[in-house]
């Protein structure tokens, strides 16, 4: 049955006013959080509810004062929370819309790519294999159309689709899961063939709207390193939980004073508690995703930010990647002429029949871009010939499949009679042509020079065959090898650079394609990547058991001829020898090996919805730089990321020291709630802006990648902070023994202690800022955000300790300035010192490591 003619589709008008009229398509999204549920979020923090008790027991007792200050402190708490949240989600929603899906569609008779969410009924979508269909409607033109609708019936086995030219309303009507019915539904997958389809509901009108099965809808599920950390959180919670418990029960039983003692059981478990960890966690992911966007790296998941910087093997396609994607058409070449295309250029006559049948075995409108180089020369070069064919109905097309690298387009002309076109690798073309050894030799030695000047070549060939019907298969056609044509694809002029910049990472880069290996290894020598080994092709992939290639992955850098499945052993081979492996893929078949690598990275311009819907990053310019400039910017920011952990674990353990260790000697607490929740008004906004905008190492990209099994949090990490920490800790406390020892009063002790113990902060946050960077790194732009707080911290306590209201409400007292001064130089003198032993720790750690 002959193909209905093509629809102009809807006016730009026309779908501006129906999208007024039906809405957008799109179902509701719980991605994003309320404000109201950002706070109920808040109000369940430990911190925060610790914070309420102690100013609900100021205020019982009668203590005003300090019960108003605890609660303005609870409320600064909270802002600061939603600040840092609503920052993060900021920088998310500008990658949602990044990430918005994009459909092609037909508009005033031009196909364009509109973002899904404004398709709408009566639009005419166009659809491909790996695309998610857009909406509920009825095909108009198929194919070979097959469609996934596991998502609606929960079977996986691909259904059949017809077109109709039946009217909308009556064609749109029927349930989803049968085979030969017109109806496609939103949310499925084309696993094969291209279609064209007519819009019939959007939105929370079709089908998957109506019964709520929006991927949208289903919660998120932490990722490792989330879980990583919310169990380190859970321990200490718990720590800090059970010391709060002993330490009021002890205070309680041995003095008595059972407000006194909840007040310091609480200001411990302040202290002890680390809930910054998956906040400064959440936010540097967060930005660093916004930050990868920025050099058009779209993160899907934002933990594979992380991921990034330990990436030791970059698998790269070549076409589109390490190559510009720009074929055009440059050798056509028969057993009677060779010729070198130029634009523009007539063409002799016996290279007319090779690039007519070219055509003949291309699809137009298809995104494959030797397709449309094809397409676009012949029409130009063959335009008044008897070579083009406008008036011939395609009948039948026999897609390319493993086991035959070729596809061919079966058509009817003018007066019925079946032409059949071919085109694909030259063995599988020279095979389908049943050539004489000799014969198909002779055109692989032509192929071979063809690819050995970095041309990509596929073979063509014209085919007949007897009988009403087409052929069920390609093999049953009667074919006559016609030719070569060769494609030129140039370099990227940024590749060799960022090649090189990536060995230099000790990471090394390997390319994948599905190319002869002379054209591989031509391209590959041109980019700078390691050729020394080689080229490994699919059909050798194919003879090796798993241990053989493992040990060929290891030596070869050059993959050619390799089929998308065997992407996938390649994967899983690299990986079982401990690396850490990035994977770009664009196709359907590419899916399982992106889901399988540490880092799959889909190709954002050709990439199939279901490829980016496996991997973890999209390329939206498909510029491999972007991924060498990816990989510095996960490195980056894992370590900013150690960095800021360490300093959570270094302030912590003053001020819990602080909280405790008075109360267990007898002598006056010295941490009331209130200095607690001052010390960490100033850690919360530095965890998550100065750390996160510290400039990197300029060493980043002359050291080897960190490995897999290394993690952000660990014992090193964890030890390094203690050091650091317990370094401000005897200085902090030595300054409150001697105050007393001296005969200061209480209060004034515990203002020289947490005057040591703020400036200790300040400090900390100095040498970790600077660790590895030298005091530069405070000069830096991102650190201007910790020279604001630390004014501010400092203005802070010089009231406390000048003005009387403020330092009655906390506590305070009035100490010798000679004495402050020199309490501050103690405590500098121990930070300086804890960094060198920290410092002097990590290289042992790391020489008893390697």
């Amino acid at each position: 049955m002959p193909q209905p003619p093509s629809p102009q589709g809807l006016s730009e008008d026309e779908a501006h006013q129906r999208l007024a009229e039906h809405g957008p398509n799109a179902i509701a999204d719980r991605e994003r959080r309320s404000f109201a549920a950002t706070l109920r979020e808040v109000a369940r923090e430990p911190m925060f509810l610790l914070l309420v008790v102690a100013a609900a027991i100021y205020l019982l007792v009668g203590d005003l004062g300090e019960g108003l200050l605890l609660t303005g402190f609870a409320l600064l708490s909270v802002g600061l929370v939603i600040f840092q949240q609503r920052r993060g989600e900021r920088a998310l929603d500008a990658l949602r819309e990044l990430a918005t899906p994009h459909t092609r569609v037909l508009r005033g008779g031009q196909v364009r790519r509109v973002p899904t969410r404004e398709i709408v009924p009566g639009d005419w979508i166009m659809l491909g294999e790996g695309e998610r269909v857009a909406a509920d409607a009825v095909l108009r033109q198929a194919q070979a159309l097959a469609v996934d609708e596991s998502l609606l019936t929960g079977e996986s086995v691909p259904v059949r689709k017809r077109p109709t030219d039946a009217p909308l309303a009556d064609a749109a009507a029927g349930p989803p899961g049968g085979d030969d019915l017109p109806q496609v539904y939103a949310g499925t997958l084309v696993t094969t063939g291209h279609g064209l389809a007519e819009v019939g509901a959007t939105g929370h009108h079709t089908q998957v709207g109506r019964i709520g099965a929006s991927l949208a809808a289903i919660e998120p599920v932490p990722t490792p390193l989330q879980q990583n950390l919310r169990a380190v959180v859970r321990l200490f919670g718990t720590l800090a939980l059970a010391g709060s418990l002993l330490l009021v029960l002890w205070y309680g039983l041995r003095g008595g004073d059972w407000v006194q003692g909840l007040l310091s059981g609480i200001a411990l478990g302040m202290a002890m508690l680390p809930e910054e960890f998956p906040m400064a966690l959440a936010v540097f992911l967060a930005m660093g995703s916004w930050r990868l966007a920025r050099i058009q790296v779209l993160a899907r998941q934002p933990a594979v930010v992380e991921a990034l910087g330990a990436a030791s093997v970059l698998c790269v396609d070549k076409t589109g990647t390490l190559t510009e994607n720009r074929m055009a058409l440059r050798r056509l070449v028969t057993p009677e002429a060779d010729v070198t295309v130029q634009s523009g250029a007539p063409l002799p006559e016996p290279v007319h029949r090779l690039l007519e049948y070219a055509m003949l075995a291309s699809r137009r409108g298809s995104t494959d871009p030797m397709d449309r180089a094809l397409l676009a020369h012949g029409d130009q070069a063959l335009d008044d010939t008897e070579h083009l064919h406008p008036d011939w109905r395609l009948e039948q097309e026999y897609a390319l499949t493993p086991e035959l690298l070729a596809m061919s387009q079966a058509w009817l002309d003018e007066d019925g009679r079946r032409r059949v076109a071919a085109k694909g690798a030259p063995e599988a073309v020279i095979e389908l042509c049943h050539l004489a050894p000799a014969a198909g030799a002779a055109i692989l030695a032509q192929m071979r020079q063809l690819a050995e000047s970095g041309l990509r070549v596929l073979a063509v060939a014209e085919g007949s065959a007897v009988g009403a019907a087409p052929a069920p298969e390609q093999h049953d056609y009667d074919f006559r090898f016609l030719g070569l044509v060769g494609f030129e694809d140039p370099l990227r002029a940024s590749v060799p650079a960022a090649v090189a910049q990536a060995r230099g990472a000790g990471i090394a880069v390997a390319m994948i394609t599905g190319d002869h290996a002379a054209t591989a290894l031509a391209i590959a020598r041109q980019a700078g990547i390691d050729t020394a080994a080689g080229a490994l092709t699919g059909e050798q992939i194919a003879a090796m058991d798993d241990a053989q290639l493992g040990e060929a992955a290891r030596r070869v850098r050059v993959f050619a001829r390799v089929l998308p499945e065997q992407k996938l052993r390649l994967v899983q081979a690299l990986q079982r020898h401990g690396e850490t492996v990035a994977m770009t893929g664009d196709g359907v078949n590419d899916a399982p090996a992106l889901k399988a690598a540490h880092i799959g990275i889909a190709m954002g311009v050709r990439g199939t919805d279901v490829a980016r819907e496996a991997a973890g990053l999209v390329l939206l310019d498909e510029e491999f730089g972007r991924i060498v400039g990816g990989v510095r910017m996960g490195r980056r920011i894992f370590d900013n990321l150690r960095k800021v952990m360490r300093y959570i674990v270094a302030i912590h353990v003053p001020i819990a020291g602080l909280a405790l260790l008075p109360v267990l000697l007898g002598l006056p607490p010295l941490m009331l709630p209130a200095h607690v929740v001052l010390t960490e008004m100033v850690i919360d906004p530095i965890c998550s802006l100065a750390f996160e905008g510290a400039p990197e190492d300029p060493r980043l990209m002359q050291r080897p990648p960190r490995h897999a099994r290394e993690g952000l949090v660990g014992w090193p990490m964890l030890l390094q902070g203690a050091v650091q920490g317990a370094s401000v800790l005897l200085a902090t406390l030595a300054a409150y023994l001697l105050a007393l020892r001296v005969g200061h009063g209480a209060d004034v002790a515990r203002t020289l202690a947490v005057a040591g113990l703020m400036a200790g902060n300040l400090l900390l946050v100095t040498a970790n800022l600077s660790a590895g960077l030298g005091w530069r790194a405070l000069l830096a732009p991102g650190a201007r955000v910790f020279w604001a707080v630390a004014a501010i911290a400092t203005a802070v306590m010089v009231l406390a300790v000048t003005a009387p209201p403020v330092r009655a409400l906390l506590h305070f007292g009035q100490p010798p300035l000679a004495e402050l001064g020199l309490t501050l130089a103690v405590v500098a003198l121990a930070v300086a010192v804890g960094a060198l032993l920290s410092a002097a720790l990590a290289r042992r750690l790391e020489h008893a490591a390697a």
